[in-house]
């Protein structure tokens, strides 16, 4: 798959960004998820969670079901939570059965082998391990021990987007060759239970899953051979650090686990914030909103979803997507906008010329945003 190509000078902008005639492009991506589906009242059921309060957190989720993996049953019938040693296997173990499903589905929608890949990248905030995810993957695939590789730890939700910018630094300098990022969130084994909301927000809301997507860097079509994804622009991000502890994974001491937060206004921070990233993204295009065709946001809640369609002035269609993983996968975390992507080409509506914008949102508190072009 490698194409072999006369590399032009590689120079750097007064900002530091990369300088090429080369582009990366998308060329494929891939998704997987855990075997086992519950709908939000099975998952109720299967914790005997009673508190009305909590319920009603399930039932107004906007989600029909979710890929998870819970403990079993004990002799009693109850499902006593894990110890956190227990979850970190269980990260290490879904990760990269999941990661691997997703690899080759990629790959597979690209016309590439695991011999062609030159750099990969992972992506997890459902655990931490050393050595990191890529490294696991390059053993369990047998990638070849030559290809280079970096793990994104931690970032959360938007980390999607954290790790395509910088691979597509990567693949711009390197033309012709092979990049893929890998998301890969157990979030089954990033779970609290107890009777507060603040785990019940939490609980109600995350599935495991897993998304990759390739990249290869070429004038033109040249780097690829096809015309199916999008050419990739620009990138701009946006903190907002008054809101740093507004989503947080960090260690409960009465529960004895890592536990993660949502405060309840954080849907609105983004919400308000939405606006000020999509602008400088396309600041210096000459592009307006109403030019975009295609919006891929991260499926990160109903009340997310519906701050951003509010603050950008889309439409329910715009983010049918979006909406749709919400409702039948719940939220991936930082392979949720892969969802997305992958259900935009199934449908097969893009156009040469078409503008698109991704959009991810996670702890920081942080957006990120992709402009693409097919």
């Amino acid at each position: 798959m490698t194409v072999i190509l006369d590399r032009p000078p590689v120079t750097l902008t007064g900002d530091g960004a990369l300088k090429t005639p080369y582009r990366p492009r998308i060329l494929g991506v891939g998704t997987a998820t855990s075997a086992a589906v519950y709908s939000q009242q099975e998952v109720l059921d299967a914790f005997a969670i009673t508190d009305p309060k909590i319920r009603s957190v399930f039932a107004n989720s906007a989600i029909d079901r979710r890929h998870l993996t819970l403990p079993e049953p004990g002799t009693d019938g109850v499902r006593a939570p894990e110890p956190q040693g227990d979850l970190l296997d269980k990260h290490k173990a879904m990760a990269v059965e999941m990661g691997a499903e997703a690899l080759r589905a990629c790959l597979k929608r690209a016309g590439a082998e695991l011999s062609d890949l030159r750099h990969l990248c992972c992506v997890s905030s459902t655990g931490f391990l050393t050595p990191g995810l890529s490294a696991l993957m390059i053993r369990e695939l047998g990638i070849d021990r030559h290809c280079s590789r970096s793990d994104i730890v931690g970032m959360g939700c938007n980390a999607g987007l954290n790790a395509l910018n910088v691979v597509a630094g990567w693949s711009a300098a390197h033309p012709g060759e092979l990049a893929v990022v890998l998301c890969t969130e157990a979030c089954s084994a990033a779970y609290a239970m107890d009777s507060s909301m603040r785990t019940a927000v939490v609980n109600s809301l995350f599935g495991d899953g897993a998304g990759a997507i390739a990249l290869m860097s070429g004038p033109g079509d040249e780097a690829s051979g096809t015309t199916e994804g999008p050419t990739v622009l620009k990138f701009a991000s946006c903190i907002i650090p008054e809101a740093i502890g507004a989503m947080r994974y960090d260690w409960d001491r009465e529960l004895d686990r890592f536990s993660f937060y949502l405060d309840p206004q954080i849907p609105y921070v983004v919400g308000a914030h939405a606006e000020i990233v999509v602008d400088r993204l396309l600041g210096d295009t000459g592009l307006r909103r109403s030019d975009i065709g295609h919006w891929l946001v991260h499926s990160g809640g109903k009340k997310v979803i519906d701050a951003v369609v509010v603050n950008l002035g889309l439409t329910r269609h715009d983010l049918r997507h979006t909406v749709g993983v919400l409702r039948d996968y719940g939220n991936v975390s930082s392979g949720s906008f892969l969802f997305s992507y992958e259900r935009l080409l199934d449908e097969q509506v893009t156009r040469p010329g078409d503008y698109g914008v991704l959009m991810t949102m996670g702890p920081g508190s942080t957006l990120e945003t992709a402009l693409v072009q097919w």
